[in-house]
């Protein structure tokens, strides 16, 4: 993915609900500066939320990269939530609509990965997750 070269990766640190507020606002800042649609902003910032908030409640905190990023003359904006937490044991049961391990949005991973239009979940056991979404301009 080739980032803009006037954007620089913005860093939150997730270690609290303030910081999942933090993240929203940057993902909605950077989705209205690359001309996403108002409907594209609310699922990605929907998105951003759900994944900031796993971040912070079963990753035990971490942090989200987000930039705007440009592909085949497309605009959009790329966010990388990362922790360093117990990992997800059973990616495919975690990735099945309707399956919630409680306490989120009830959105879980697979309706953050219906709202964005890339995709990428890496987890293992005891060393962490990194959940990678982009939303383009349409």
């Amino acid at each position: 993915m080739t980032r803009l070269a006037e954007d620089v990766e913005q860093t939150v640190p997730i270690v609290s609900n303030d910081d999942v507020v933090r993240a929203r606002q940057l993902v909605r800042t950077l989705a209205q500066q690359c001309g996403l649609s108002l409907v594209d902003q609310t699922k990605l910032v929907t998105a951003a939320s759900e994944l900031a908030r796993n971040t912070l409640v079963y990753g035990g905190g971490g942090a989200m990269r987000c930039a705007t990023v440009r592909r085949d003359g497309r605009r959009g904006v790329h966010a990388v939530f990362e922790d360093s937490g117990p990992g997800i044991p059973d990616l495919d049961l975690a990735l099945t609509d309707g399956w919630t391990s409680g306490g989120g949005l009830g959105l879980g991973l697979s309706g953050a990965r219906r709202l964005v239009d890339d995709f990428e979940l890496d987890s293992r056991t005891g060393v962490g997750t990194k959940v990678s979404v982009t939303k383009w301009a349409r």
